[in-house]
């Protein structure tokens, strides 16, 4: 199978810029297209951020085939049963073509903003697995009642329910055995961004790769369902070298993450400096390179 390649679209742009890269992200041939789902953002915290779930709303209104998506939502400063709305929503504007990446959250702005505390690690997975369960209740039927540890729902109406069905497919972030379990049991797909490697280095950060994708491996043949079941989706750029800094390192990832088993690659637009700067020929040169591809 060709690998598929997605690029992340940061919502620090007002839409009458921001349309464009969109627009351009389907002509270019990306398979899919995300955006960052916080409500502000490490170093770039201090400027322009605008909402995913809006911004991912526009965008399907102007794109027809590209797949759109969360990179990741988080139960940081979210509640299922609004959310769920909000995401069949999205998958009804877009015909369909919605998928919901899902992660624990960290530990930035989006976890005090709301005035709470930071949660250990285990209770923000144990926070996922709550999350996660209730939002696959609410898109799988007309009305819910749950009354868990963390969220309630009564009586949360449902309808007319996901263009997809059962429901839009969840892509669950996931390094550790138990948030990869979860994937396995409700997820269609898993996306790593990554380990973080002991030694310095585009190596090692590969070799960590090459460990989390047997992990997976191994949680899955433990599961019941079939590895055959879920897309694998790799965050190239958490790297700290992006994957546009030249065409030939572009190709090497893609390479690279094929041998690993990975299904997707997702890649970041360039931006002129900071975070993901990178040349925005090269970009044209992966947009060539996708029109090829078949």
């Amino acid at each position: 199978m060709t690998l598929r390649v997605g690029v992340v679209v940061l919502p620090e742009l007002r839409w009458a810029q921001a349309r464009e890269r969109w627009t351009a992200a389907e002509e270019y041939g990306f398979d899919h297209a995300w955006t960052y789902d916080h409500l502000a953002w490490r170093s770039l915290a201090d400027g322009p951020w605008f909402g995913a779930v809006p911004t991912l709303t526009a965008a399907a209104a102007v794109t027809s085939r590209i797949r759109l998506g969360t990179f990741v939502a988080s139960p940081n400063f979210r509640h299922p049963v609004p959310f769920a709305k909000e995401v069949m929503t999205v998958d009804d504007v877009s015909g369909g073509r919605f998928v919901l990446g899902l992660g624990a959250g960290g530990t930035g702005v989006d976890a005090t903003v709301l005035g709470g505390e930071v949660l250990p690690p285990k209770e923000r997975a144990a926070r996922l697995e709550e999350f996660v369960g209730t939002l696959d209740l609410l898109l799988t039927q007309p009305a819910t009642e749950v009354r868990g540890e963390r969220y309630t729902a009564v009586d949360a109406r449902m309808i007319p329910g996901c263009v997809q069905q059962p429901r839009v497919p969840f892509v669950v972030a996931a390094n550790g055995p138990r948030m990869m379990r979860l994937a396995a049991r409700h997820g269609q797909g898993w996306v790593t961004t990554g380990a973080t490697p002991e030694e310095d280095g585009l190596d090692a950060w590969w070799s960590g790769v090459a460990a989390l994708a047997s992990r997976f491996d191994d949680v899955v043949a433990d599961s019941a369902r079939a590895r055959e079941a879920f897309d694998r989706y790799l965050s190239v750029d958490s790297s700290g070298t992006p994957a546009l800094t030249s065409f030939g390192y572009f190709e090497e990832c893609v390479g690279r993450a094929a041998e690993l088993g990975f299904t997707d690659l997702v890649i970041h637009w360039p931006r002129a400096n900071g975070v993901y700067a990178a040349p925005r020929r090269v970009l044209d040169d992966v947009a060539d390179w996708l029109g090829r591809r078949d």
